[in-house]
């Protein structure tokens, strides 16, 4: 619960599962599930966008069915879809940070730029879109790993802060 002047303001999480592949998570209420649009997604949320903002921040976990190339790979790929403004890779910008969560390793990455990452994988087509941040975490489970995916205008991602957070320290592997 967060007090603000003289208005209090309280964040409701639910409670939901994904699918047969072991993975549970407690959601934030303000996050809207947000139909997949591949069988690789296998759950999406739009977060809300702050007031500064013209859009909503997505969030999409991804499961391969236990592949999906490794850890670092994978943030590496995702460094990859930012450009900085001044020119420097994206690489010498981005945090890196590593956690157990309720047993599970998590591996994160944070970083903020123009968002370049394809529309759709193997498309030509590119977004740009500047002011993004980009939050994500390669979650690895005895059912192999989880991709967590947050994009976004940045004061959205910076809002949605704590629910992400939140978001992560919920996160359990139940077989």
């Amino acid at each position: 619960m967060k007090l603000l002047g003289s208005v209090c303001l309280m964040t409701v999480f639910a409670i939901a599962s994904i699918g047969a592949s072991g993975l549970a998570y407690v959601k934030p209420a303000d996050w809207k599930p947000v139909a997949t649009t591949s069988s690789m997604r296998v759950a999406q949320f739009a977060i809300p966008r702050a007031a500064s903002d013209a859009a909503d921040a997505e969030l999409v976990v991804y499961y391969f069915g236990g592949s999906g190339g490794s850890v670092e790979a994978n943030i590496e790929r995702w460094i990859g879809q930012m450009q900085q403004p001044d020119g420097r890779p994206s690489s010498a910008v981005a945090k890196r940070t590593t956690r157990t969560v309720n047993g599970l390793a998590v591996t994160l990455v944070d970083v903020s730029g123009t968002y370049v990452a394809e529309m759709t994988p193997g498309a030509a087509a590119r977004h740009n879109s500047l002011n993004y941040r980009l939050r994500a975490a390669v979650v690895t489970t005895p059912n192999g790993p989880y991709f967590v995916k947050l994009t976004g205008p940045a004061a959205t991602i910076a809002a949605a802060e704590k629910a992400f957070e939140q978001f992560l320290a919920s996160i359990k592997y139940e077989p």
